[in-house]
């Protein structure tokens, strides 16, 4: 969740997060251009059933199965025990957009937030960004914009703010972030590098992917979400609080 407020035209953004995550699947054992197979069983039974009201997956004939531990480490040996999956995401405090923002001035405020994404899961996770209503930012009948790039429908590299322009953009950064949000230096949506303050977006209600990984535990990645708000000397913007709800969303691949 993300709050953006304007107090007596002065501009304050506190930032806290809503984080939804789930973990269905394994890595692959075997692949081809069309297939994957995530385990495999020597057994002579098994399968799947299913009723209306119940799904039922078996095998019969393994050998040494089961779940055991020690100090150091955990074993599941056996197909069945295989199907587990850890996945963990930090949720951090909010953030205060600095420095404030007069109404009638204008200006930039900046402020940050990071999250740090944990999974056993070979196959590697999904790291998503979304907002609630759009734009993002409300109060009443009164909306803040969200960030429309100049390159759309590719990210700016720098953030851009015109003399009537009033929005709020984030920049996705970290060792995991996707394309859209990497740079050659001139461009963004380009195999390069992703760098801090680079490649600005505007939220949106669909789902955007901004970080995706392989297999991390036990360091994690960490992706910094960057956020900017705009505000040009001639944009007008109404006095009073505005709030934007988001979600990040992790899931296994």
């Amino acid at each position: 969740m993300r709050s953006f407020f304007i107090f007596g035209g002065e501009a304050l953004i506190v930032t806290s997060l809503v984080i939804s995550f789930i973990a269905i699947s394994q890595a692959e054992v075997r692949t081809s251009s069309n297939y994957q197979l995530e385990s495999d069983s020597l057994n002579f039974a098994g399968g799947l059933g299913s009723s209306t009201n119940f799904t039922l997956e078996s095998t019969a004939g393994e050998l040494a199965t089961g779940e055991s531990s020690s100090s150091g480490y955990r074993l599941k040996a056996g197909y069945q025990q295989m199907q587990e999956v850890y996945l963990s995401l930090t949720a951090p405090g909010n953030v205060i957009m600095s420095p404030t923002l007069g109404g009638l001035t204008g200006g930039t405020a900046n402020g940050s937030t990071s999250v740090s994404v944990l999974t056993d899961n070979r196959a590697g996770y999904t790291l998503t960004f979304t907002a609630s209503t759009s734009p993002a930012m409300q109060k009443g009948v009164d909306t803040i914009a969200d960030y429309v790039p100049s390159t759309a429908p590719n990210p700016d590299l720098s953030f851009i703010t015109g003399s009537t322009n009033a929005h709020f953009g984030f920049s996705p950064y970290g060792n995991d972030t996707v394309i859209r949000y990497q740079n050659n230096g001139s461009s963004c949506n380009v195999s390069g590098t992703s760098d801090p303050l680079t490649c600005w977006d505007g939220a949106s209600t669909t789902p955007l992917t901004i970080a995706e990984g392989e297999a991390n535990h036990p360091s994690g990645a960490t992706t910094t979400i960057y956020f900017r708000v705009g505000i040009g000397g001639n944009a007008g913007v109404v006095a009073g609080e505005y709030v934007a709800t988001t979600t990040l969303t992790a899931l296994p691949l």
